[in-house]
C-alpha cells in the first residue's frame, strides 16, 4: 500500500544503535562486547588513569563487627531453636569470622597504598581498583575512600552477592556484562595484584593472571601478591604442581605470599617504585 503524504510525516525509522529489540539480541552481542572495552577506554583516558593497583577476594567476607554480630545472632539462635537450618547459619557465621580478618587487612592495605601514592602527587598515580562488589572488593574501595583517594569498581551483573558498594568513586564505576572484557580491565592497566582468600571466582582470576604473566602474554612487569599464608597454603598445593612437573621451579616467583598488611606494603611499595616510578624503570 502507498503512503500519503501525510502518513510519511509520521512515518520514522530508528537508527540501528537506537533500536533497543536489536541492540539486546544475538547478533547484536558484538557490538555489546566492543562497547565494554571501548567505553571504559575512553574514560579511562579521559580522567588520566593509566596505573592500577587491582585488589579481589571473597564476596562473602565482612568486617569484624559485621561478622561478631552475625556469629552472636547465630549463636542466639541455636539456643532458642537448635534447628538443621540454625546450626548452618552458625557454620557460616563461625566461617565469617576466619573471613573477616581479611576483609579489615584488605580496608587497611588500600588505605596504606592510596596514602603513598597520593604522597608521590598528580592526585596519586597507583588508583585502588576492585570489583566494585561487596566482601573484600567493598573492603578495598573503603579503605582508598577513607584516605582521600579515589578507587575503580568493574562491577558485574550477576543473579546473587554483587550488588555495587557505596565507597568506590562514581566516575570510575563501571558496569560489566561480559566476564572476560571485564577481566581484562582488571588485568591491562595493573602495575600490582593482591589477591585475598576466595572462591571459585577468585581462582579463575588467580590464575588467569599468574597464566597470562607465565606464558609472557602480560608483558609489563607486575607484582603479585597472595594475601594470607593459611589460606593459600592450604587451598593450592604450589610445591605439589612444581613436585609433579606442571610447572617449573621458576614459576614459583611469580608471586609472592604475605600474611600482614605491613609485609605487604612494603613489598608493592619497593617493587612499584622500582618498577615504575625510577627513571630507568620499563613500564
Amino acid at each position: 500500500m502507498k503512503l500519503n503524504d501525510d502518513a510519511l510525516d509520521d512515518f520514522h525509522v530508528p537508527k540501528a544503535y537506537h533500536d533497543a529489540e536489536f541492540m539486546n539480541s544475538d547478533d547484536a552481542r558484538p557490538v555489546r562486547v566492543l562497547s565494554e572495552f571501548l567505553e571504559p577506554a575512553e574514560r579511562f583516558e579521559r580522567l588520566g588513569i593509566k596505573d592500577t593497583i587491582v585488589m579481589f577476594g571473597s564476596a562473602r567476607a565482612v568486617s569484624s563487627a559485621d561478622a561478631q554480630s552475625n556469629l552472636a545472632a547465630a549463636e542466639i539462635a541455636v539456643k532458642s531453636n537448635d534447628s538443621d537450618e540454625n546450626r548452618d547459619a552458625l557454620d557460616r557465621a563461625q566461617a565469617g569470622m576466619k573471613l573477616a580478618r581479611y576483609y579489615d587487612d584488605a580496608a587497611l592495605m588500600a588505605e596504606k597504598l592510596t596514602r603513598w601514592t597520593l604522597s608521590l602527587g598528580d592526585s596519586g598515580r597507583f588508583v585502588i581498583a576492585s570489583g566494585g562488589g561487596p566482601g573484600i572488593m567493598e573492603a578495598a574501595n573503603r579503605g582508598a575512600h577513607d584516605a582521600g583517594g579515589e578507587s575503580i569498581g568493574l562491577n558485574i551483573s550477576l543473579p546473587f552477592e554483587q550488588a555495587p558498594n557505596p565507597y568506590q568513586t562514581r566516575d570510575l564505576a563501571f558496569q560489566f556484562h561480559y566476564f572476560f572484557i571485564r577481566k581484562f580491565w582488571f588485568v591491562n592497566l595493573s602495575r600490582a595484584i593482591i589477591v585475598f582468600p576466595g572462591g571459585f571466582g577468585t581462582l579463575d582470576e588467580t590464575f588467569e593472571i599468574l597464566t597470562l604473566i607465565q606464558t609472557g602474554k602480560a608483558k609489563k612487569q607486575r607484582s603479585i601478591v597472595l594475601y594470607g599464608a593459611d589460606y593459600w597454603n592450604e587451598v593450592v598445593n604450589f610445591e605439589a604442581l612444581k613436585r609433579w612437573g606442571v610447572i617449573s621451579p621458576k614459576d614459583l616467583d611469580l608471586f609472592t605470599i604475605a600474611d600482614d598488611v605491613d609485609t605487604a606494603v612494603e613489598f608493592l611499595r619497593a617493587n612499584l617504585t622500582k618498577h615504575h616510578l625510577t627513571g630507568s624503570a620499563q613500564d
